[in-house]
């Protein structure tokens, strides 16, 4: 029995399955608790009068009908959060996707997920592979925190990169002032040996003058554009990192929001609280009408 996916996915379900029979387990559970608290504290004599029967069964639909319903609202906002980690991988790409609600009632998918899951969790056919039993379920959201501490280290990178350019363009550029330099003195020499050539001299400092003017251009030029780089990089680099940030802050508070929601299974405790006053009131009863 296959779903159609490729291997990683196909663990990622069989991960959620997994999480979904153990909540179901539970739930059943529950149910079966709250019969048996009915045996336990209600059915303590041979006979009951209709009213009494009718009072009981009541009293436990009540219990059962709370647990049931707190358990497919928990199944629905757990779906949602899923969905939620999902689309937000997506948005980190870019991508847009999309639903189809009325394949959830196909019948013969849904054959095909039931054989799926018998085949994958039969104790015959279970699978001890360790690469499918993990502890904890990564955090989704690190996909996208992933990507932008890559983005910062290329950007670092990359500013490196344009500050040993930068570097090597101030050392070409105090060669070329150095040999101004000499070549200044060097003309200066010539002038004073050579006075009667002092208009092709003159040329020649000229030319000189225009080769060190264009080199400082080309220098000004280069120390601009890297400047601007530069720049343009640190503001992309403090832009990921306040990016990363809300990420992290993203996080922190979907972990708190799914705690405080485990935290809120207090339904079962408040309704066995109220069984347990109104057994007592009965038995009060029963000893008043009994005198």
């Amino acid at each position: 029995a296959e779903l159609g996916l490729n291997e990683h996915h196909q663990n990622e379900v069989i991960n959620y399955m997994r999480f979904a029979r153990f909540k179901r387990g539970l739930c059943l559970k529950t149910v079966d608790s709250c019969f048996q608290d009915l045996k336990d504290s209600r059915l303590v004599e041979e006979t009951f009068t209709v009213d009494e029967v009718i009072d009981m069964l009541d009293g436990l639909r009540t219990v059962v009908h709370s647990e049931v319903e707190s358990e497919l609202i928990n199944t629905t906002y757990t779906n949602v959060l899923l969905l939620r980690q999902l689309f937000s991988q997506a948005e980190k790409w870019y991508l847009k996707l999309q639903t189809d609600v009325s394949e959830l009632e196909n019948r013969e998918l849904l054959e095909q997920v039931a054989e799926f899951e018998k085949s994958e969790f039969t104790s015959s056919n279970k699978k001890v592979d360790a690469d499918l039993i993990k502890p904890k379920l990564a955090p989704l959201n690190e996909g996208g925190s992933e990507l932008l501490n890559k983005t910062v280290a290329c950007l670092q990178e990359e500013n490196e990169k344009l500050k040993t350019r930068l570097k090597t363009i101030e050392t070409q550029a105090t060669a070329a002032l150095d040999e101004k330099s000499k070549l200044e003195k060097s003309l200066k020499d010539l002038q004073m040996i050579q006075g009667d050539q002092k208009i092709n001299a003159n040329q020649d400092i000229t030319e000189l003058e225009n080769k060190v003017a264009a080199l400082k251009c080309h220098f000004e030029k280069t120390l601009n554009d890297s400047t601007a780089n530069q720049k343009f990089l640190e503001e992309n680099l403090v832009t990921t990192k306040h990016d990363l940030l809300k990420v992290q802050d993203q996080l922190s508070t979907a972990e708190k929001e799914l705690e405080k929601k485990f935290q809120q299974t207090a339904a079962y405790r408040n309704m066995k609280e109220i069984l347990t006053k109104k057994n007592e009131q009965i038995k009060d009863l029963r000893k008043k009408l009994s005198k």
